[in-house]
């Protein structure tokens, strides 16, 4: 258990590497990890699945999920990591609302390599059509966030590393 308990937001559109970095620093760190995907409803799921974009609407009731999750992690003294697309700062907002210390790792990458991450990843209901319309949401991790904002362009032990380097954690 932490006695501060820390949250980490992996964040980026969908095919930036979030579920594989985010995986690996929550098995380096030992804390526990969540896919932002789990907690959408089946009408989100249903939406996505059919290429049609999430509204602002859609999109409250399971940011709210995720920080009521991350509270109650911090409550039991625990740290995470979360996946989560976070595309805009109103977004980021709501989930700095949860209790413990919540910071962000926004992943960039180059939009053709992330098409063609898209393109081979088999299990996943977003289809390569929204892509577009997460980019032109995106809003970038501002100055006055907490977090970095990091190019995955290395091997993901690479990106973990300098994750992990500069917002300066430790396995609990």
């Amino acid at each position: 258990m932490d006695a501060h308990p820390h949250h980490v937001v992996v964040m980026g559109i969908s095919g930036s590497g979030k579920t594989t970095i985010a995986t690996r620093m929550a098995e380096q760190l030992g804390w526990v990890f969540a896919e932002a995907d789990d907690f959408h409803p089946p009408a989100n799921i249903t939406k996505m699945t059919s290429g049609i974009a999430l509204t602002d609407e859609d999109r409250w009731p399971w940011l709210e999920s995720m920080r009521a999750w991350l509270t109650e992690q911090a409550h039991a003294g625990l740290s995470t990591v979360v996946t989560c697309s976070a595309l805009r700062r109103s977004y980021r907002d709501v989930l700095t609302g949860a209790d413990g210390d919540v910071r962000f790792v926004h992943l960039l990458g180059d939009t053709d390599l992330i098409l063609d991450r898209m393109k081979t990843r088999s299990g996943h209901f977003m289809p390569e059509s929204l892509l577009p319309s997460q980019i032109s949401t995106l809003e970038p991790l501002e100055p006055d966030e907490q977090g970095v904002r990091i190019e995955n362009t290395g091997t993901p032990a690479e990106v973990v590393a300098e994750v992990i380097t500069r917002l300066d954690l430790h396995s609990t």
